[in-house]
């Protein structure tokens, strides 16, 4: 992939009040936290943020929310927000809503959403340490659900929480095997009010050589620096560049401070990384059957969650045509 990083922002569209267990997360809905619930952001602030996202030289912008999976509500703003976004900034969009039911990883593709982040979180030997509200095996299948339906899968874990080494194997090789393309490489921050809250610190020599490890076991992903390397690597962060990381969250995470953009762009300058122009994968997002620049914020979403082009219906089924086979709405 040579020496360009792949820059991203994270934001969270929706906060607070997950139902899940997974005990190293403020938002679950189980824990005595001081995350604010806050509802989904509406797409004229997405769009906003994505725009700025785009200014930092980002070439992608996941939209995150705290679900254990997308209503038909939720999906279908979604899917507006991803259609505007890719109307309106030249930016990838990706999207983390959770667990996927038959049919939804489809209508995101056809979205245009390149890239569908669900983290494994641990190996499946560890994994019932960590969550017992869903299964090892229920991340793994909606995994499948988004290669099978074109999307690039983005999955990670979190190191950290207590596993051995072996665990930390076992999740490598099963992200591998599932052909995962980005891997988000998290640092336990211990968040007051969770089960995980007096958890120590990973030193940031194993924090370094769990990037290292990961980058050889998949060496065609990106490998995406994450969440909490600022409080565990603290100075020490350009090494993770050099051990392995290809890809950056910049900005600020979930529920917990990042560092400014300025910082990580430094950085990646002091140690001769490029920012890439273009997603390292070499992949997009589908184009959409509207072109860009039809699409507006107010317009109607069809039965399926989609937007037609102007013309409507009449126009999707040309467009079908014209674009040949593999499109349905």
């Amino acid at each position: 992939m040579g020496e360009a990083v792949e820059i991203e922002s994270i934001i969270s569209a929706k906060t607070g009040g997950c139902p899940e267990d997974c005990v190293f997360c403020s938002q679950s809905a189980r824990y005595t936290t001081d995350v604010q619930r806050a509802p989904m952001l509406d797409t004229h602030a997405l769009v906003e943020l994505a725009r700025r996202t785009r200014a930092l030289g980002g070439t992608e912008f996941c939209i995150v929310v705290a679900v254990r999976g997308p209503d038909e509500r939720m999906l279908r703003s979604v899917i507006e927000a991803t259609l505007a976004i890719r109307a309106e900034v030249d930016i990838e969009v990706a999207a983390s809503l959770g667990i996927l039911k038959e049919g939804q990883a489809e209508r995101l593709a056809t979205a245009g959403v390149h890239r569908y982040n669900h983290n494994l979180e641990a190996g499946p030997r560890f994994f019932p340490r960590i969550c017992t509200t869903h299964t090892f095996d229920d991340r793994v299948e909606t995994c499948r659900r988004v290669i099978a339906a074109g999307m690039e899968l983005c999955s990670g874990g979190i190191f950290g929480m207590g596993e051995t080494w072996d665990d930390r194997l076992d999740l490598a090789f099963a992200l591998r095997d599932l052909g995962t393309r980005e891997i988000p490489c998290n640092f336990l921050n211990p968040r007051p009010g969770t089960p995980l809250a007096g958890a120590e610190l990973l030193r940031p020599l194993e924090a370094l050589r769990c990037v290292a490890v990961f980058r050889c076991v998949n060496p065609a992903a990106v490998i995406r620096y994450a969440g909490g390397r600022e409080v565990v690597l603290r100075d020490l962060q350009a090494y993770g560049m050099l051990a392995g990381a290809n890809g950056l969250i910049v900005g600020n995470y979930l529920t917990t401070l990042g560092r400014s953009a300025e910082i990580d762009l430094a950085m990646l300058a002091d140690v001769g990384m490029p920012v890439a122009t273009r997603p390292l994968t070499g992949t997009v997002g589908c184009a959409p059957l509207w072109r860009r620049g039809t699409y507006r914020a107010d317009q109607r979403i069809d039965k399926d969650g989609c937007a037609p082009p102007v013309g409507g219906l009449p126009a999707i089924r040309r467009l079908q045509r014209a674009e040949g086979p593999g499109v349905a709405f």
